[in-house]
């Protein structure tokens, strides 16, 4: 009878771990990533000898002029090198060209788009990069405020522009493809032995990887990792940190307990999750000296999410 008793017990509680978990599940309020925007321009700026050319999708602040010069980010998209999308981060882009950046998710070659390799993903990213200071007038951008960001491979991208100088395809160029700060999402970026994608970049790793190239004068850098990650582990999120303030630069972690890869993503992780990254981001830009005044993520996300739901 207690055997019986113990397994209804057991099997009750399994049902009441499964309610909860799918309750949580469906509070989750998630939505396009893009949150229904779309870029104020695009704009071509590599043309490879095989394939489309790549373009710079720009969201623009209100009533902006290329007289001015406004803090620049650039956000690269995740798909493991092989695949993705610039519009993962237009939701992002709308948002950080309302704080008074020009914002601007920016494509870079895949294997799938391009049959390219973790090389050329990461010297498209430079690419990027020098475009913009090339063209900071245009674009009524400040060459000196330029944030790189990214999630997953994009995030190793961003940070590979930032610390691995022996990938590059201009390395004479006079233009930095360095960036003033990062900002980095669930970014793979030890790519070492025991690390993501090593065998993809087997023959090169020692310069491909952000955690093994990490040298003083560094970029101030945010990160932001959930615990349940299955492409990079707690200890590596905390071993870079640690390398970074050893070497004495800015890197400041945030790690969300229990999220999975991706969890940033309002499509994902939802909106909760989205609004506190933004939050977090926000505050780490105006202690940097890229924005001013106080985030309205709140209050913008709502209006984003109202416009969106309401649309016929």
């Amino acid at each position: 009878m207690k055997r019986i008793q113990m397994i209804g017990l057991f099997v009750g509680v399994l049902c009441l771990l499964g309610v909860q978990a799918r309750a949580e599940k469906e509070s989750r309020e998630r939505y396009s990533w893009t949150l229904g925007y779309n870029p104020d321009k695009s704009i071509p700026f590599y043309q490879p000898e095989k394939g489309a050319p790549l373009k710079l999708d720009v969201f623009l602040p209100e009533n902006h002029t290329p007289a001015e010069k406004r803090g620049c980010i650039i956000f690269f998209f995740g798909g493991g090198w092989t695949s993705g999308n610039p519009n993962q981060f237009y939701g992002y882009a709308k948002y950080m060209a309302s704080r008074g950046l020009v914002a601007i998710s920016a494509q870079y070659r895949t294997k799938g788009s391009h049959g390219a390799t973790p090389r050329e993903c990461v010297e498209d990213g430079k690419r990027a990069i020098r475009y913009v200071r090339e063209h900071a007038k245009e674009l009524g951008v400040d060459p000196d405020k330029i944030i790189a960001s990214g999630g997953s491979a994009g995030g190793h991208v961003a940070a590979a522009c930032a610390m691995c100088p022996k990938i590059d395809a201009a390395p004479d160029s006079p233009l930095s493809c360095v960036p003033n700060a990062l900002v980095l999402l669930n970014p793979v970026y030890d790519n070492g032995p025991e690390g993501y994608g090593h065998k993809t970049v087997a023959e090169y790793w020692k310069d491909i990887s952000p955690l093994h190239n990490i040298r003083k004068g560094a970029p101030p850098t945010v990160v932001f990792f959930g615990s349940n990650d299955s492409c990079v582990p707690v200890a590596t999120v905390k071993a870079f940190e640690k390398q970074m303030t050893d070497a004495g630069n800015t890197c400041e972690s945030h790690i969300y307990e229990g999220e999975k890869h991706g969890f940033f993503h309002i499509s994902k992780g939802g909106r909760k999750m989205f609004e506190d990254v933004l939050t977090k981001t926000d505050a780490f830009l105006v202690k940097n000296g890229y924005l001013n005044g106080k985030d309205n993520v709140a209050e913008w996300t709502a209006q984003a999410i109202k416009r969106l739901t309401s649309k016929p």
